[in-house]
């Protein structure tokens, strides 16, 4: 007689990894290597293997990103995410996921094809100015925003007590995959990460377009994800959020409501991480 915990814990498991995994046309999870570009069991893949962190923190990462008028253009000018933002988002995750888990020749294959596609996304700003999504200081500021995003939902959800030098570490596996895609300065360190987050607030400014990117980011209903699951997952990303990103995105923090999502955002993360499986 089938266990009916077991097939329980399957049947999650196929389902996270459909919602994860464009399943229509023939996509596969990413099977773990061991000839990575990073160790088993290295700070990286621990960060990135918590579904729940990686959602919680993508989602801020996101939000905070749209904030630099660079980066806000080349989604305007360059992407569907009106009609498609559940895609994109799940391209992300499948380029972390390969980046950090696959074998290290599908790992370098993976940051060629994202570099010839951002040689592609040019254009002009409203004031006139340039933008180019291949240009190395708007690609700092995309990756401090999705690596501070993603140790911090961790630091919240999974493991508070993680070591400072295991931090550090962290920032310093990343920086692989940051400087493969042109990024420029690139953080090694807690102390640089925030300095550089101190010196990208000059770039940052408010829109009314920055806002509609975050409102569609935070009432999207993926397919397959249960009612809810996204406004929970949003309100935790916004409590997170740095206050001035709250204000020039124009979001309340959740307050009392907080509350009852970092609970179920808590509850949640528990039981993925006994369903695949990790301490």
């Amino acid at each position: 007689m089938a266990d009916p915990i077991e097939s329980f814990r399957l049947k999650l498991v196929d389902h996270v990894k459909g919602v994860f995994n464009d399943t229509s046309a023939g996509q596969k999870p990413e099977p773990p290597s061991d000839d990575a570009l990073f160790e088993p069991d290295s700070p990286i893949r621990m960060v990135h293997a918590d579904l729940v962190g990686m959602m919680v923190g993508g989602i801020r990462g996101l939000l905070i990103q749209m904030l630099h008028p660079h980066a806000l253009q080349g989604v305007l000018d360059h992407s569907n995410f009106r009609e498609d933002m559940h895609g994109r988002l799940q391209r992300t995750a499948r380029f972390i996921a390969v980046t950090t888990f696959g074998h290290r020749d599908r790992a370098t294959a993976a940051i060629e094809r994202v570099n010839a596609i951002h040689k592609h996304i040019t254009g002009t700003l409203p004031d006139g100015s340039p933008y180019s999504a291949a240009d190395p200081r708007t690609l700092a500021f995309v990756h401090v925003a999705e690596a501070t995003s993603f140790l911090a939902a961790y630091l919240r959800h999974v493991r508070p007590d993680m070591p400072g030098h295991e931090q550090d570490e962290y920032y310093r596996q990343f920086a692989l995959i940051a400087r493969g895609l042109g990024a420029d300065p690139v953080p090694e360190t807690r102390n640089e990460a925030e300095a550089l987050m101190r010196e990208f607030r000059s770039d940052l400014h408010a829109s009314p377009e920055a806002r509609e990117v975050a409102q569609l980011v935070l009432t999207q209903k993926p397919e397959g994800t249960p009612p809810g699951v996204q406004a929970m997952l949003g309100a935790e990303a916004v409590d997170m959020l740095p206050p001035f990103a709250r204000s020039m995105l124009d979001l309340s923090r959740p307050g009392l409501a907080a509350i009852p999502a970092r609970a179920a955002t808590w509850g949640m993360g528990k039981t993925l991480r006994w369903a695949f499986k990790q301490s």
